[in-house]
């Protein structure tokens, strides 16, 4: 049997999330501690908090622009390729030396430009908060060098199908973090409720050890991959020039890529004013119960956990394979391999959308141990927003990829065009019709919204070009994975009104109560799910737990 033929990628297919699953979990796990551990040094809907969580968005959207968006559309195909030939390592080797140069460049330049994007990223804010926003940002901008790096060493390996140490890297990075949360903790306590965070408790010295502790985290994330590669067989040589129109696929899909990026990026700043004025207004009246733009991260960040556990796994074990079949003008197995990816990331995404929805308020708690119910509550309504539009990230990710194992990146930009517009124009539209209280969620919502558009626009592009996207299988598995997800998010929630609330200021007690009620919730929400998809005849309810069941079955033996 062959490697191409249908049965061999399967059993591949599912080691390699499974690998690159585990360590994404790993490292959320951490993150959650590591987020925890921040929420407790400067609080959510703060002063502080909202500048750091501008601060820190400024190196990772331009690490969406520059890494995420650029090098991972033209890195894994290009890279595929040339191992393919001969001379490939020359190859590689000039990539890395071209985008390794060029992302130290950018960061430089963007360094010295902090004060610029602060502004951009600000509405309303006071002099004094945007100068402590700047401070963070000085140190946390450089994360865009090693981000890059990082991307760059992890593509590499990724080609090689060396997919745990891309994966488990971020394991490194949160514990050096969590290393510097818990110097500063140790140094100048935590947050209180009546303290003047801006003027005089941040010296240049507390900024460092806050921000700059996080930057030296993605350091160590990115230099580590170096040991996995040379273990590998890769050994970088700086290459600086290669034949003429060598990179000419690279360009052009990168130019693209970058164009659609930049356009969703615009949408991400809209967002982070919009919701950066609502806590303007929540300060001036004192108030910590007014999601603002800290309280919008720390929702995405639950939101994208079974994202990147899950979807990001599966996605990114199916890249490699999409190129390989590209590269070949295999569009048969392309287009199978593509239709599979779409209905497992629908049946898994649908699920994390019933218990996001239906477990917000106890999720959120655990994730924010320390923060007042006023803070957890209002964190919790931005994630039910978020959590609508699970299904349709997860499809957009696969069809994103067909489109880059194609070298399309021209149709990626157009089509990010109108799901820009959309998210714009839904966020504006529920800032005029919402109290500002629920600014921050309408921004949520509106990004749901536009994932919506964006799989419409997606899926009738991917279908022309690779011949079909399995037609009535594919919807017909949509409509009886949405009805079971909806039944299942029913029962979890009606469940959540049976649990007795504890006390409204024992946090201790509240936090106890919310574990168990994930512990116990979230198991009985998945096997209800899993049985009314085995009920309703969806065969890749039984593909997605194929992996666990093994395992457990190994362990009872």
């Amino acid at each position: 049997m062959t490697t191409d033929s249908p049965e061999a990628p399967r059993g591949s297919l599912r080691r390699h999330t499974l690998v690159m699953a585990s360590g994404t979990l790993v490292s959320r796990g951490l993150g959650f501690a590591r987020n925890a551990l921040l929420a407790a040094a400067i609080a959510v809907n703060t002063v502080a908090g909202n500048a750091y969580d501008v601060a820190n968005k400024i190196p990772n959207a331009l690490y969406a622009v520059i890494a995420a968006g650029v090098l991972n559309a033209v890195l894994v195909p290009q890279i595929v390729r040339a191992f393919r030939r001969e001379d490939g390592k020359r190859t590689v080797d000039r990539i890395v030396t071209l985008g390794v140069a060029g992302s130290l460049a950018v960061t430089v330049l963007f360094t010295i430009a902090a004060p610029v994007f602060v502004v951009m990223y600000t509405q309303d804010w006071s002099v004094a908060q945007r100068q402590l926003a700047i401070g963070f940002a000085f140190w946390c901008i450089p994360q865009l060098f090693f981000y890059s790096v990082y991307t760059i060493l992890g593509q590499v390996l990724n080609a090689k199908e060396q997919f745990g140490p891309y994966m488990w890297a971020p394991v490194l990075n949160n514990v050096v973090s969590i290393a510097g949360l818990v110097a500063y903790l140790a140094i100048y306590g935590g947050y209180a409720l009546d303290a003047d965070v801006v003027e005089p408790d941040w010296s240049a010295a507390r900024i460092a050890l806050l921000a700059g502790t996080a930057t030296l985290g993605i350091a160590a994330q990115a230099l580590i991959l170096i040991w996995p590669l040379r273990r590998g067989g890769y050994r970088w040589a700086p290459v600086w020039k290669g034949p003429k129109g060598e990179l000419r696929g690279i360009t052009s899909v990168a130019g693209w890529a970058l164009g659609a990026v930049l356009l969703d990026q615009v949408g991400v700043v809209m967002a982070t004013r919009v919701a950066s004025a609502a806590s303007a207004a929540a300060e001036d009246l004192n108030a910590v119960d007014i999601a603002g733009n800290a309280a919008y991260f720390n929702a995405m960040m639950l939101y994208l956990v079974p994202h990147s556990i899950v979807t990001v796994s599966l996605v990114t074990a199916l890249a490699t394979p999409m190129a390989r079949h590209a590269a070949a003008g295999d569009l048969a197995t392309l287009r199978a391999t593509t239709q599979r990816g779409l209905r497992m990331v629908t049946v898994f995404g649908l699920w994390s959308t019933a218990v996001f929805v239906a477990l917000a308020p106890a999720l959120t708690r655990i994730a924010l141990p320390a923060q007042p119910e006023a803070e957890v509550q209002s964190v919790a309504y931005v994630l039910m927003a978020l959590a609508l539009g699970a299904a349709p990230l997860g499809l957009l990710s696969v069809f994103k990829r067909v489109f880059f194992a194609l070298e399309d990146g021209r149709a990626v930009f157009f089509i990010q065009i109108p799901v820009t517009i959309a998210w714009v124009g839904g966020m504006f539209l529920l800032r005029e019709t919402l109290p500002f209280a629920w600014w921050t969620a309408g921004v949520a919502l509106a990004l749901s919204l536009s994932n919506v558009v964006g799989v419409v626009l997606r899926a009738n592009g991917v279908r022309r070009r690779i011949g079909g996207l399995g037609g009535t299988r594919t919807l017909s598995v949509i409509a009886r994975a949405t009805a079971a997800a909806i039944a299942t998010g029913a029962l979890g929630w009606w469940l959540m009104r049976l649990i007795p609330a504890a006390e409204s200021g024992d946090r201790v007690a509240r936090l106890v109560m919310s574990i168990g009620t994930v512990a116990v919730l979230i198991p009985v929400m998945g096997v209800a799910y899993w049985a009314l998809l085995r009920l309703l005849k969806v065969p890749e309810a039984q593909e997605l737990v194929a992996p666990l069941l093994r395992r457990l079955r190994r362990t009872v033996r």
